[in-house]
Order: C-alpha cells, then structure tokens, then sequence
C-alpha cells in the first residue's frame, strides 16, 4: 500500500510539473462529442432559416438622392420576384435614410418590424445590423445596412437558390488536442481595434483582453473582439495555414464564453477549435465579413472546425 501510494504522489507531482511548463489540456468532458454534434446540426439550421445567410440574395449600395427598389425593371435596384413590383424608395441624405411610399402607396403585405409599412428614417448602425428595420413581404426580407461611410440595401430571400440547393456542410474529424485552456489578460484601459472588411470598408470594436494558449509546445496569442456589450459572449476572427488549401481562404470565426473571472480579471478560457465556422462570406457573395487582424494569423494549421463551402 505503501509503494502504491508513493508511485501515486511521484505521478501527481510530475503532471504539475508538466502542466507548469506547458499547460495542459483541459479534460475531455464526457459529453463532448454529443454537445459538438448538436452544435454542428444547430449551425447548420441557424444558415438555413428564411432569414439566414444562405437566403442573402443581394446587397446593392445607395447613391446621394432617391433609389426605387421592386421587382419591376423600372427600378434602380431589382428584388427577386414575389414581393411587389414597386416596394418604396430609399433616400439616402449624409448619413440619414428614409424610406417613401412608390406611387400609388406601399403595397398590401410590405411590413416593418412586424407593422404595415409607413414612411420613416431607417435607423442604421456601424458595425451591428441586428436592429436595423426588417422590411418584409412575401419571402423576401431587405433592410440597410451601414459600411464605414457607405450605406446598401440587403435583400434576403426565402427561395434563393444557395437555399434551395443546400447540400449540408463540411468538417474535419473532431480532435480534443486542438481544445485549450488559455491565460486570459484583460487589458487596462480598454483597447480599440479597426477591423478592415472584405468590401473595402473598416469599423471599429472593443478588444476586451488577450487570450495566450500553447499548442504542439509553443505559445500564441490571440485576441477577441466584444461585438456586443450586453452579451457574454467573446468574438475571435483567426486565420490559420488551412486557409491555403482546406479552409475558407479570408478566415474563420471561434465564439467563446467569457472567462472564468470575468473580462476585467486573470483568468482561464477554453478555446475549442473543434467550433472553427466559416463567416457569412463562405457561403455568399453578398456578405460583407470582416478579416482578421494581423496577430490572429496564425503560422500554424488548425485542421479542425469548419471546411470550405465551395471547392
């Protein structure tokens, strides 16, 4: 019993020692496998919905003036037919836009948020489209959008094809190794980050903190963005060596908890890789994604997570 119980101490003290010199990995949870497998179904429905990002069927910019949109040809932008031949007009003065009525008034069925359509100012804001006016009828769904000093309208539509002819998604096989725990630092004071699109247009986001993990025996950096203040909910935009051949070629996107204390103190943060997804623009050329800024490029392959839509 004795020799037991000192080859036992012998083992602890050398995982210490181990996981002092590089952390270790964080515990595979029993239920790892199924709650990954759920995530993976759950991802794919969330791209299927009749407002999600397979359903993007348009993003059309907005000149100085008035811009007429509807499914007929007189229109300076073109929806796809089902709704209305004339829906309104768009007027875009500095960095206001309101919407009017077509001649002869908006049409039966065009709602706002919910309510028959009534003119009035289409509240944009930088960065965060979820509260901008949904105007809908029929399957489609467009509202305005704001990039950098530029303003478009999104059009979204029930019956798009990327919809129709969706074919499920991609993955690499699940890889606990590539699951971390990282030393999260927050920073103080707060930091700011420009973050460039693939459009051309840049925006600005909060930079909580700094995660640090070690993968394959050396140590990285990478850091977040907060996108929303009110959610605990942290926002990585990585890019990594698969880009070249496997993975979408911009980036990929990795959404996490908070950590452990909070954002304001030292702590821990699990990074599983394994939730590598693609951004909207894998999927649509009509997305506007951002890139990821120069210290989430990683000189490293993480062959886990999402694969490429299209090959």
């Amino acid at each position: 019993m004795r020799l037991f119980l000192y080859f036992r101490r012998v083992f602890q003290v050398g995982l210490v020692v181990a996981c002092l010199a590089s952390p270790c990995l964080p515990q595979e949870p029993a239920t790892w496998r199924t709650e990954l497998a759920t995530w993976r179904s759950e991802h794919a429905v969330e791209l299927q919905k009749p407002d999600g990002w397979l359903a993007l069927a348009g993003l059309e910019w907005l000149e100085p003036g008035d811009t007429s949109f509807g499914s007929a040809s007189d229109n300076k932008i073109h929806v796809p037919a089902g709704g209305a031949d004339h829906l309104g007009i768009l007027h875009l003065d500095g960095t206001r836009v309101t919407l009017a009525p077509p001649a002869g008034g908006f049409p039966p069925g065009l709602l706002i948020d919910g309510k028959p359509a009534q003119p009035q100012e289409l509240h944009t804001e930088l960065g965060n489209d979820k509260r901008n006016p949904r105007m809908t009828i029929g399957a489609l769904n467009v509202y305005v959008v704001q990039r950098g000093d530029r303003f478009a309208l999104r059009i979204k539509d029930a019956k798009s094809a990327a919809l129709v002819n969706f074919k499920g998604l991609k993955w690499y096989p699940l890889n606990s190794s590539y699951r971390v725990t990282a030393h999260w630092t927050p920073y103080a004071p707060a930091k700011t980050i420009t973050l460039d699109r693939l459009v051309g247009a840049s925006y600005q986001l909060p930079v909580p903190g700094a995660a640090e993990f070690t993968l394959r025996g050396k140590r990285y950096q990478i850091e977040p963005v907060l996108e929303d203040p009110s959610v605990a909910k942290l926002f990585f935009i990585l890019r990594d060596t698969t880009s070249k051949a496997t993975t979408y070629e911009a980036c990929r996107f990795l959404y996490t908890g908070f950590p452990s204390n909070g954002l304001d103190k030292a702590g821990e943060l699990v990074l599983d890789f394994n939730q590598l997804e693609n951004p909207p623009c894998a999927y649509t050329p009509y997305a506007t994604c951002p890139l990821p800024p120069p210290g989430n490029r990683l000189a490293i392959p993480l062959p886990v997570g999402e694969l490429r839509y299209h090959e």
